[in-house]
């Protein structure tokens, strides 16, 4: 029987390697997307040819695509980083595992120095994923740095420095493939309004989760207190925020819910209202986030994959935990018989 998916080769579908046993992508929020690829290992040549097959070798440029509603999807392209090999006398029963992450984890090879000047968050990731070839979907970002006043410095690889301004301006930073092979860089806000891209019922028909764990917990900052001085004018610098800056998935957020005061104080230097402002809407986005789900589902009962950074709704939970949540993960593990999906949901507010 076929594997459920089509493994690409430079952006080329190559039918031998639809051979795989099986293959995992795994969608993280902020980290790169994952890939394992199975494949038996047969008896017959001395080298063992799977072995040292030059296209799942280090480097080369794979892509994981499978049916969705309209024409294949490319759950994962990226360059392949290791392998994990398991022999056994024989051969029956070995096994080559070739592994894998996204374009991102290119961004991470290089210790970067650099001093940035005269620009935004957003203008510098904007220049950094042009270096890397991907097309860049930036968000407008406040706060800039500039010359006369604090320069932005950079000490790291590019992908660590992306992510630490993603995460101070509450931005979320991922990578995605087309089935072209075109690649995108996404520095945004978690993109949470807008119609769900699917509805999965439970305890409903017919049925598209198998099972569904949820939890929520309220012990955490609903506002931002955050005042400093402009060095230059003698200005207070207000960058307090009393609740958070994303559309309420439900009819209740956070702070509707707690009803009382709950801040954190927020004192991290900076030149300008914006940028204060900013940081506070980053922690505020992290701390929203009290409702956390895990459930599973299938893609002959979902029609599409379910995808990381979009927004699904659920029904049949009850009237407080049915509607709209962030997928802020999507484990797919897929074989000849099925295609399974482990899914990590967030939710900043209940209600339907």
């Amino acid at each position: 029987m076929a594997l459920g998916a089509a493994i690409a080769v430079d952006d080329s579908v190559d039918d031998s390697l639809a051979v795989a046993s099986w293959v995992e992508v795994h969608e993280r929020l902020g980290q790169p997307t994952t890939y394992r690829i199975r494949y038996e290992v047969e008896a017959g040549s001395s080298d063992l040819d799977r072995l040292v097959d030059a296209r799942l070798d280090a480097g080369s440029m794979l892509s994981v695509l499978v049916p969705g509603r309209s024409g294949n999807e490319c759950l994962v392209k990226g360059p392949v980083g290791a392998q994990r090999i398991h022999l056994e006398h024989g051969a029956a029963g070995s096994y080559v595992e070739v592994r894998g992450s996204d374009s991102a984890i290119k961004m991470d090879r290089e210790a970067q120095s650099k001093i940035w000047s005269d620009v935004t968050d957003g203008q510098a990731v904007t220049s950094i994923l042009g270096a890397y070839g991907l097309v860049p979907d930036v968000g407008s970002t406040d706060g800039g740095h500039y010359e006369t006043k604090h320069v932005l410095v950079q000490r790291e690889s590019d992908l660590s420095f992306v992510r630490r301004l993603a995460r101070r301006n509450g931005f979320v930073f991922w990578v995605t493939a087309d089935a072209l092979g075109i690649e995108t860089g996404h520095f945004q806000r978690p993109p949470v309004d807008g119609g769900s891209t699917m509805t999965l019922l439970i305890n409903q028909a017919p049925p598209a989760l198998e099972q569904l764990d949820v939890r929520w917990d309220v012990e955490r900052p609903t506002s931002v207190v955050s005042a400093q001085l402009d060095l230059d004018t003698g200005d207070t610098l207000d960058g307090g925020q009393q609740r958070g800056p994303l559309s309420a998935l439900g009819a209740q957020d956070l702070a509707a819910i707690t009803g009382d005061t709950r801040s954190i104080l927020l004192a991290a230097p900076s030149d300008d209202a914006g940028d204060l402002k900013a940081r506070a809407d980053g922690a505020l986005v992290e701390s929203y986030f009290f409702i956390r789900a895990s459930g599973e589902t299938r893609l002959d009962r979902t029609g599409a994959p379910v995808r990381a950074h979009t927004v699904i709704e659920i029904r049949g939970a009850g009237t407080r935990h049915s509607g709209k949540y962030f997928v802020a993960g999507v484990r797919h593990t897929i074989d000849p018989d099925s295609h399974r999906m482990e899914l990590e949901l967030l939710r900043n507010a209940w209600g339907a």
